[in-house]
């Protein structure tokens, strides 16, 4: 009975880990990496093409396109290469928010 019990308890812990679903800053969080260039806001900054106000989808598309080597960059295609597609998705919400 002992061991019924602990095994429901170890088995429920995922999924009440689950049940609290993802951290709501984490976009804001991972873009934050993109202020340097882009500013936290998406705003163009010197040199830097804007990144807010396009759509989640085509954002996503270039992100993805720098991560898989079809764009070219200065640094866009390393730094894309180090996040999952799952972030890349949450950085381009983040930024197709901002208008």
């Amino acid at each position: 009975m002992r061991i019924r019990f602990v095994l429901a308890v170890v088995l429920a812990l995922p999924l009440g880990a689950a049940a609290q679903g993802t951290d709501p800053n984490l976009g804001r969080n991972l873009a934050s990496t993109c202020a340097g260039c882009h500013n936290i806001k998406g705003d163009a900054l010197a040199g830097m093409p804007p990144v807010s106000g396009q759509s989640k989808e085509a954002m996503l598309r270039k992100l993805k396109d720098y991560k898989e080597g079809k764009q070219s960059a200065t640094v866009m295609h390393q730094l894309a290469k180090g996040y999952t597609d799952e972030q890349l998705e949450l950085i381009a919400a983040y930024f197709a928010a901002k208008k």
